[in-house]
């Protein structure tokens, strides 16, 4: 069986009924790696389709809206944001300038805009539930898979959640 729509074209499900889609899009200078995935077809509308093309289309305004929300937890010094930040700036210690785009003197702002979007998970099957549609994973250095940050965002484009990967 099969799922056909205008932006991913024919979704072919496996075996087991899951569905999995995956390109590479570029964003700026930088290039992301988009999956959509779903453990059975039957679970994925329409809409939630619909709203993951937008997602795609529109990958610099969700990644200005996951930046904003990494931002809003950085007072917190708790947050895994305030954590990652931390540990980040003890890795690479005086070298961390050389890391940065751009360097304004506030370490967890230029840090936070340094990240580079790796990738970016849409899970179809959980439109307008209370888990993550769509995971979005960021790293300093695009070789380090440990160090990362994820941003979970809701079928409604919101940030749910902020947390390290490990």
């Amino acid at each position: 069986m099969a799922i056909e729509h205008d932006y991913f074209g024919l979704l072919s499900s496996g075996p087991d009924g899951s569905i999995f889609w995956s390109e590479t899009v570029e964003l700026g200078d930088q290039s992301v790696t988009v999956d959509l995935t779903a453990p059975d077809q039957d679970d994925v509308s329409a809409d939630a389709l619909d709203i993951a093309a937008g997602l795609i289309a529109g990958l610099e305004n969700v990644d200005g809206t996951a930046r904003r929300g990494m931002l809003s937890e950085v007072d917190d010094r708790t947050s895994e944001v305030t954590e990652y930040i931390l540990q980040q700036q003890e890795a690479y210690g005086d070298d961390l300038p050389e890391v940065l785009v751009d360097v304004s003197g506030d370490a967890a702002v230029d840090i936070i805009r340094s990240l580079r979007l790796m990738s970016m998970t849409i899970l179809a099957d959980e439109h307008g539930g209370s888990e993550p549609f769509a995971v979005l994973e960021y790293a300093l250095d695009d070789s380090s898979s440990d160090d990362v940050l994820l941003v979970n965002l809701g079928s409604d484009g919101t940030v749910q959640s902020v947390m390290s990967a490990d």
